[in-house]
């Protein structure tokens, strides 16, 4: 096994079963494309192929990628790096199975990107485990915030089984967990609200320690009185906070804020 850069954030997930178990997670077979993030040595790769399933693999370290091809040589692999590149170009097919062991220090941007219009049939991600309990957990846990809002507003998430750090070359600090999520058939948000939603949403939590009438004067300018019809029109307790609430009570509020003005700058 070739050795990992830690520059490039590489843990390589090295244990076949487990491997598998992933590529299992994305229900992928016969007619189906894969676009895989960082396949590394090529260890999931192999595994997705095994579905029957048209592999493209994006792979920003170049060291890798001849070896990849000789050791899988049906997968079709495009160099450079994911946060760049075109996915549904590359994938030549819509919709298509997003999967990847993906690196930590980029993990919020790669779901953003997995999730942008057209939607995918799932993505299918390992990530550092308090990534997945954000992106899972529900409101009131000390994990929720606005990753968690974001993406369940748009995908189901469920995370699936935990992987221990000794799994991996080098052994990463934290352990990992799968995350799968899958598209709505009926997002709460449109394509085309998502980026005023997400800087509401974010404006908001980072005002968590606030009662949501006061956030909502912040983040807004407006006065109280607005800002409780707005809150009232929502059904939404002036004296709760945002860790509270359920994403779709987060859609409420923001489409009375848009109603009434709101252009979320």
């Amino acid at each position: 096994m070739p050795r990992p850069k830690r520059r490039l954030g590489q843990h390589f997930l090295r244990d076949p079963a487990i491997l598998r178990r992933i590529a299992a997670a994305t229900s992928a077979g016969p007619g189906d494309t894969v676009l895989e993030i960082g396949p590394g040595p090529g260890g999931l790769t192999a595994a997705l192929a095994a579905t029957g399933a048209r592999v493209v693999a994006i792979e920003k370290d170049t060291d890798l990628i001849a070896p990849l091809a000789a050791r899988i040589p049906s997968v079709t692999i495009a160099e450079g790096d994911a946060l760049d590149l075109d996915w549904h170009a590359l994938a030549g097919a819509t919709p298509f199975i997003i999967a990847g062991n993906i690196p930590y220090n980029i993990t919020s941007p790669l779901i953003d990107k997995a999730l942008e219009p057209p939607l995918p049939i799932r993505v299918v991600f390992l990530v550092q485990k308090e990534v997945a309990d954000r992106v899972a957990a529900a409101p009131g846990k000390g994990s929720y915030g606005a990753l968690s809002v974001g993406v369940q507003s748009v995908a189901a998430v469920e995370r699936l089984f935990l992987v221990p750090a000794g799994a991996f070359t080098p052994p990463p600090k934290v352990d990992s967990a799968l995350l799968r999520l899958t598209p709505l058939a009926h997002p709460l948000v449109e394509p085309a609200e998502q980026a005023a939603f997400r800087v509401m949403v974010v404006g908001l939590f980072g005002l968590r320690r606030k009662q949501l009438l006061r956030a909502l004067r912040e983040l807004t300018g407006w006065s109280a009185e607005r800002c409780g019809t707005t809150l009232a029109a929502a059904d939404i307790a002036p004296m709760a906070r945002s860790e509270t609430l359920p994403p779709a009570a987060f859609v409420r509020l923001f489409r009375g804020l848009v109603d009434g003005g709101w252009g979320g700058d």
